[in-house]
């Protein structure tokens, strides 16, 4: 449903664009807001109408990527000079409204929360090798920190065996992926003007070490990459919570965009590979295996590049409703 910007609040608008910056499965954007009246609150929810039904049965990666717009909400409030007063899940019985974000007391930005939320407007997901410089072990540190800030746990998969053995896991799911005719499809009309961008997609997904997505479905056409780049993977990271359920899917959200936001206004991108936590045989492999039995909520590569494909995003006018209008 749209509205015209002349019936929201300015705050209400200014917290619907953060909140749009936020990245999600594939760019599906699995989200609306409301804006409660006269700016006094501000609500995240859960648009059930574009979760990707075979990618993302269970809605975990759905709210996930709330938790990251909702991160971006609590900058914005912050931006505007006040602290956010945040409720999770603040409706039983109502799962898909999942937070709550009013105006608490005046206090100014601090310095690293002016720089996240500086970055908001330039992170974007990166799709294919990095450059060859590494990821400097002083902001691998400080990623951690900001991880662990919001309750989850950032671990750097560098010893050799682990990397293989994940590069191994994410290759097993990507396998089942790509021989589904259903997840294809899905995955492939998630390209195009409104989604990811086709000219994002070009390099072979098999051309690092991790498989990624075959959006194009190259891998019909050219089974071998033509090129493969082991070196420029970029480090690679899993994020992690101690458990599994709704409210730690929100902490994951929060925490992967935090580290996200404070990597790019550091020079640092990212790339997901989550193949491995959609197939859950391969999950528990990868809990037991690599997580020391945590729960793994995503996995990414980070590295440096200078590529930029923009990902369209749905405006105020198209997610943002009022508090009196249906919740759909």
């Amino acid at each position: 449903m749209s509205l015209a910007f002349e019936q929201h609040g300015r705050a209400a608008l200014h917290l619907a664009h953060a909140a749009s910056l936020a990245p999600s499965p594939h760019n599906s954007q699995p989200w609306f807001f409301v804006e409660e009246g006269h700016d006094h609150g501000f609500e995240i929810h859960a648009d059930r109408g574009r979760r990707l039904a075979l990618t993302d049965p269970g809605g975990r990666e759905t709210v996930i990527a709330c938790g990251a717009a909702l991160f971006n909400v609590r900058m914005a409030v912050r931006n505007l000079g006040f602290r956010p007063a945040v409720d999770l899940l603040p409706e039983f019985g109502n799962p898909a409204y999942l937070a709550r974000v009013g105006f608490a007391a005046h206090a100014p930005a601090t310095f690293d929360e002016a720089l996240v939320a500086g970055a908001m407007a330039h992170r974007h997901t990166h799709r294919g090798p990095f450059g060859a410089e590494r990821v400097a072990e002083e902001l691998l540190d400080d990623l951690r920190y900001h991880a662990r800030a919001e309750g989850a746990d950032l671990q750097v998969v560098d010893d050799v065996d682990q990397l293989d053995r994940i590069a191994d896991l994410v290759r097993t799911a990507e396998e089942v992926h790509r021989a589904d005719r259903g997840h294809t499809a899905e995955i492939a009309g998630c390209v195009g003007p409104a989604g990811v961008p086709a000219e994002a997609c070009l390099y072979h997904p098999d051309c690092v070490q991790l498989a990624a997505r075959d959006y194009l479905g190259l891998v019909r056409q050219f089974a071998v990459p033509p090129q493969k780049w082991v070196s420029r993977t970029g480090t690679v990271v899993v994020l992690t919570t101690p458990y599994d359920t709704r409210e730690d899917w929100l902490r994951a959200g929060q925490a992967l965009q935090r580290v996200l936001l404070y990597a790019e206004a550091h020079g640092v991108r990212a790339a997901f590979h989550t193949q491995p936590l959609e197939v859950p045989a391969v999950r528990a492999e990868v809990r037991t295996g690599v997580a020391f039995g945590r729960f793994p909520q995503l996995i990414l590569r980070l590295g440096h590049t200078n590529q930029t494909w923009a990902t369209p995003r749905r405006g105020p006018a198209e997610t943002l409703l009022h508090s009196d209008t249906p919740v759909r």
